[in-house]
């Protein structure tokens, strides 16, 4: 999608996202997370990785998930970056879109940076990347614990990444689809603030 204009100076590049969606597939909130996102002026991909197919509620979402199966569904987003890795891609998701952009944001040697909505992924002792990460999550959240995180977070910093995590107390683990009973929306608000901020320093 061509990039939109912005009071950028002139020279300077928008960053070009890849954002991939979560458990529940491409619903209408990850379509209005990257409108947001272009009207800020950054060019976004946004791959179905369920090629057409969402759920409504968690159990028919695992049962997608389950179908399609994780190296699949890895295959289908390392499909959707390939076209535009070599442009220097920010890699974004949505809970499991965002252990899955993780995986191929350490894996792109090209990548600009990598911003995680309510999901991580285990990192391989071996990691390294010098790309800056940003993380928003749910405190306390039942799939991103606090224990997980402390662990998550030296090793990501010990792979050489600069590494920011915003916790929101209170709010439910996809806060930010206002469809699910999980919303806050001052939470989600403050989210999107500090990550566009994120996004306009890369």
């Amino acid at each position: 999608m061509p990039s939109v204009p912005t009071s950028r100076a002139e020279g300077d590049t928008v960053a070009r996202i890849l954002l991939l969606h979560s458990m529940y597939g491409l619903r209408p909130a990850v379509h209005a997370a990257a409108d947001r996102m272009r009207a800020a002026g950054h060019e976004v991909h946004v791959p179905d990785l369920y090629v057409g197919r969402s759920a409504t509620d968690a159990e028919q979402a695992r049962k997608i998930q389950e179908e399609i199966g994780r190296d699949e569904l890895l295959r289908r987003a390392v499909a959707a970056a390939a076209p535009h890795s070599d442009q220097g891609l920010v890699y974004a998701g949505f809970s499991l879109g965002g252990a899955i952009a993780q995986n191929l944001a350490l894996a792109d040697e090209h990548a600009k940076g990598l911003l995680l909505l309510h999901g991580t992924s285990q990192l391989p002792d071996d990691a390294s990347t010098d790309i800056p990460v940003q993380l928003h999550v749910a405190d306390p959240d039942p799939y991103e614990t606090h224990d997980w995180l402390t662990v998550w977070y030296l090793k990501m910093r010990r792979a050489g990444a600069d590494v920011e995590v915003y916790r929101y107390p209170g709010a439910g683990h996809l806060y930010t689809d206002p469809d699910l009973p999980d919303h806050d929306a001052e939470a989600a608000e403050r989210t999107w603030r500090t990550a566009l901020d994120f996004l306009a320093e890369l």
